[in-house]
């Protein structure tokens, strides 16, 4: 999620060798790693809409169905837990959205890519996971010593958007002086307020989506060819 200054540098190797191999190569999680990720799950929820400053423990683990101190025994403090949430939900969607574009078509076009993570990222944040919305509700609220671990993830995730710009303007399909670091915050940060704003009463996500790739497409993309 872009909330601020991260630029510059290759993007990294997409990691996940294990994560590719077959479940039944996978060692059952143990009680603890479940009840670890019920409570990290909890935290997501309780964060996502009680922002840093309201979430308690207690919530917590009333969410969680544990008993408060039980959450001393994966997570140090408050601060350690939404510490790892906020990375969780940064590293989630990159790697969302990473699966999404490497399955499409090998024909796909710059442009196509673009709006493919548009509806990706939209989809992650608003309809999938409480991590993700959890991250970007709160980038601005929690110390910025919280912030470290998840700003590394998110400089990760800028780089891929930046790629993903740079690409279609080479390509033609993005107007030619477009400031791909400006449009590249522009557009993250549009999408990422949408958890804010985005009521599904009053609009599909569908809707939301259509909309926000017209946005790239005009907004954005190169002029058609002048006949």
């Amino acid at each position: 999620m872009e909330r601020a200054r991260v630029d510059a540098g290759d993007a990294p190797e997409v990691r996940g060798a294990a994560a590719s191999a077959p479940d039944a190569a996978k060692p059952a999680p143990t009680k603890s790693a479940r009840t670890r990720e019920r409570i990290l799950d909890a935290a997501a929820h309780v964060l996502s809409r009680k922002g840093y400053a309201g979430t308690r423990l207690a919530d917590v683990a009333a969410h969680a169905g544990v008993q408060a101190p039980a959450i001393y025994y994966h997570f140090a403090s408050r601060d350690e837990l939404i510490e790892e949430v906020m990375w969780v939900g940064a590293a989630r969607v990159h790697a969302h959205v990473v699966a999404e574009l490497d399955a499409l078509p090998t024909e796909a076009t710059p442009l196509e890519r673009i709006l493919k993570a548009v509806e990706e990222h939209l989809r992650y944040e608003l309809a999938i996971s409480d991590y993700t919305t959890a991250s970007i509700r709160n980038a601005n609220q929690v110390p910025e010593e919280l912030r470290a671990k998840s700003a590394a993830e998110e400089a990760a995730y800028a780089r891929l958007w930046r790629d993903l710009l740079i690409a279609a303007q080479e390509a033609g399909q993005l107007r030619a002086d477009l400031d791909v670091t400006v449009s590249r915050f522009l557009l993250l940060g549009a999408m990422n307020w949408a958890a804010e704003w985005w009521n599904p009463r009053h609009r599909t996500l569908e809707d939301l989506v259509a909309a926000t790739q017209e946005l790239v497409r005009h907004g954005l993309g190169a002029p058609p060819p002048v006949e």
